[in-house]
């Protein structure tokens, strides 16, 4: 029962009676007092040197990794998640081919020029080639990605094999309202330049791309942005396959987020610095897990 707050009209200055504007669920308490704002961010932390920055982002690259692994994102040999390098931006750091995701150090990532030429890094410095058509043309296209993020996630290849963009069914989905793509191609294993350019085109301004049976990208203007939309779109689409299921074994359809509601929930929880305070829990515990073994 709604409590009498509720349901009780109020009296305007000239005695005639108007909808309540009292909190229906805190009796007593205004409409205005109501409305909490949400917090400002924090970010993340800024760097006077380069050389100081590369050596905090590799350790969060490795830590990336680590939540990757403990996720289940490794298929094999299969994935790859990329960090632009601040020292030389023409660069990149990235985990060497073969190597499982929760075993990955900072020591062992290697880094790779715009040519595939790998120029340093851990003793094993096996590229893996669609590592670097993908990422190498993504970083060449997107001055601002810090990071990208690919794998074969169970959920994020199934949603992909249906040819189509999320429905804005969710409030999580919400974070990639406009601002995600459909790549409707598939050559195989993506061996060849071109296709690398065309993903880059086809991802154009947007955090992230649905491969069309392959998997799911993600970019970020940080490593932790890049995870967490990866991680979070990952679980959208395993929400969006369950809840077309369920309502398809009715005969219904799913309720569909009105297009300005989904717009306004993007401005809070779809931006870059939303994106990179959302994965901290995330990098917080695998920390707490891998004690500094991943720093090494």
């Amino acid at each position: 029962m709604a409590p009498p707050s509720a349901l009780s009209p109020q009296q305007d200055a000239n005695g005639d009676s108007k909808p309540s504007t009292l909190a229906p669920h805190e009796p007593g308490l205004g409409e205005s007092k109501a409305k909490i704002q949400m917090p400002n961010f924090p970010g993340p932390p800024s760097f006077a040197d380069k050389y100081a920055e590369r050596d905090y982002l590799k350790g969060r690259l490795a830590a990336a990794f680590r939540i990757f692994g403990k996720y289940g994102y490794d298929e094999g040999v299969a994935g790859h998640i990329t960090l632009r390098d601040p020292v030389q931006p023409d660069t990149f750091w990235v985990n060497p081919f073969g190597l499982a995701f929760s075993l990955i150090r900072k020591e062992d990532l290697i880094q790779v020029d715009h040519d595939g030429n790998v120029i340093d890094g851990g003793k094993v410095r096996l590229l893996n080639a669609a590592a670097f058509m993908i990422h190498g043309a993504v970083h060449k296209a997107r001055p601002d990605v810090m990071c990208a993020a690919h794998s074969h996630s169970i959920y994020g290849r199934a949603f992909c094999s249906l040819g189509r963009k999320l429905d804005m069914i969710t409030q999580d989905s919400c974070s990639f309202h406009n601002d995600h793509v459909l790549y409707e191609s598939f050559n195989g294993i993506v061996l060849a330049e071109k296709e690398g350019r065309d993903i880059a085109a086809c991802l154009g301004d947007k955090k992230a791309a649905l491969l069309q049976n392959h998997g799911l990208l993600t970019v970020g203007g940080t490593i932790e942005a890049a995870v967490f939309w990866f991680i979070s779109l990952d679980k959208c689409c395993q929400a969006q396959l369950a809840a077309d299921a369920a309502a398809g074994g009715r005969g219904h359809e799913t309720v569909k987020i009105h297009d300005d509601d989904a717009a306004f929930t993007y401005k809070t929880i779809g931006t870059p610095k939303a994106g990179w305070f959302s994965a901290k829990p995330l990098f917080d515990v695998i920390e707490k897990e891998c004690g500094a073994d991943f720093l090494q």
